[in-house]
């Protein structure tokens, strides 16, 4: 709206900023990924396993 004051318009700019900022971040640090080492190892040891 035209008729809000700059300094209105700047607290909102910071407000949706901070919360972006931190919903990128809980996001981030979440989710969990599997490491290529632990993938590689357990690949390593079931192709050792022989069936007869």
């Amino acid at each position: 709206m035209p008729q809000m004051a700059p300094i209105s318009w700047l607290t909102l700019f910071i407000y949706f900023s901070i919360i972006f900022m931190l919903f990128n971040c809980l996001n981030y640090f979440i989710t969990t990924y599997n490491s290529p080492l632990n993938e590689l190892k357990t690949f390593s040891t079931n192709s050792l396993t022989w069936k007869w």
